[in-house]
């Protein structure tokens, strides 16, 4: 059966630096360097230079909606053994939650609105398309597994849609280690390249969606360390307007994410919601102390004051501060960056893709035994 085993991916959306299509084409070249089929269905957003693995099929997708449509009409005509989706759709073999449950999302979101955004927020048909797709692969069991990457999202499943502890398999993000590690001569290189100065602390936020991933939280902490030698780099897609600062260097979308990480001194993402950032796993495998909070599944494996800090609540601004300082003693980074490595080595992509193709497979072969055929 396994010898067989044709995947199709569904991802609908796709941003250069985004942390799901990183993980995808991670997850994908794993697949097919193990001799399976790899398929992406997907939007004319997606380009095709950005998948070498095989076949892409585009749909039309004005909305989210749209696009579930459209994946639940053609489904019938994949060529394929399971249907992965990492987006929410009517059904699927199997669905990939490295959104988080945005159900949850949005009830943490409220705690940081006013009112009136509240409001604004509750009339967005976006939002609504997503809640009942949500509840057509969770409540009513539109998929037939679900892969959670930490255990807050399977909790979060599991308490919010009744979907059965039992069908939700635990697979931890992946890196491909060999790529993500600290490199002295890199640092020196991407520092000058950057202009850090040696006696600059240099703060690294990394991450499109900067309103979830905490932004605003990470500049109020910086400038109440009131410190000049410390300099925040933002790398990802946002709107730069409502993020001044003069210690902020914004640089966009990298293609080279591992140069940042090699100039930076501590990752910080105080992140309002996240299942489960490969940002800042890549930033711990390139030994990196990494400031986040309770909200992002990456904080359940890692231990406070040891590989990093953790606050509990995004907008804890002092708590940031504090963590901030803690790690500005360069003996302190020192220490942590071989025990950091170390941690991350239980986390190489080969890891992960193992265990998907595990669950993918138990997937086709029940798809097998349902219907009696391929």
């Amino acid at each position: 059966m396994t010898k067989q085993l044709r995947i199709c991916f569904v991802r609908r959306g796709y941003s250069q630096s985004g942390g799901a299509e990183a993980y995808l084409k991670r997850l994908a070249h794993g697949i097919v360097e193990a001799g399976y089929d790899a398929q992406l269905v997907t939007t004319e957003a997606w380009p095709r230079d950005d998948w070498p693995f095989g076949a892409i099929r585009r749909l039309q997708s004005g909305s989210v909606m749209e696009f579930a449509r459209n994946l639940e009409k053609i489904r019938p005509q994949l060529r394929c053994n399971v249907l992965m989706s990492l987006e929410r759709a009517w059904s699927c073999d199997v669905y990939r939650a490295g959104d988080g449950v945005h159900r949850a999302w949005l009830a943490r979101r409220r705690k940081f609105e006013l009112p009136l955004e509240r409001f604004v927020r509750g009339l967005n048909p976006k939002h609504r398309a997503i809640l009942r797709l949500e509840e057509a692969l969770l409540a009513n069991r539109g998929a037939g597994r679900v892969i959670v990457n930490s255990q807050m999202v399977k909790a979060e499943i599991v308490e919010l849609y009744g979907y059965p502890a039992d069908k939700i398999d635990l697979v931890r993000n992946g890196v491909p280690l060999g790529q993500f590690r600290f490199d002295p001569k890199l640092r020196e290189e991407s520092r000058d390249q950057l202009k850090v100065e040696r006696d600059e602390f240099a703060l690294l936020f990394a991450g499109s969606g900067w309103e979830r991933k905490g932004l605003r939280f990470a500049i109020a902490a910086m400038a109440l360390c009131d410190n000049r030698k410390l300099r925040l780099l933002v790398a990802g897609r946002g709107n730069q307007r409502y993020y001044k600062s003069k210690h902020v260097q914004f640089l966009g979308e990298v293609p080279d994410p591992v140069r940042v990480y090699s100039a930076a001194d501590v990752f910080i993402l105080p992140t309002i919601y996240d299942p489960f950032s490969n940002a800042c796993l890549e930033a711990l495998a390139c030994g990196l102390p990494v400031i986040t909070t309770r909200s992002n599944g990456f904080s359940e494996i890692i231990e406070n004051g040891v590989h990093g800090s953790t606050v509990d609540l995004a907008n804890n601004v002092t708590g940031l501060r504090d963590a901030i300082q803690f790690w500005s003693d360069p003996a302190r980074r020192a220490d942590a960056r071989s025990i950091n490595t170390q941690r991350a080595a239980q986390f190489d992509i080969s890891v992960n893709v193992a265990r998907t193709l595990e669950i993918l497979a138990q997937a086709a072969a029940s798809a097998v035994s349902t219907s009696g055929k391929i």
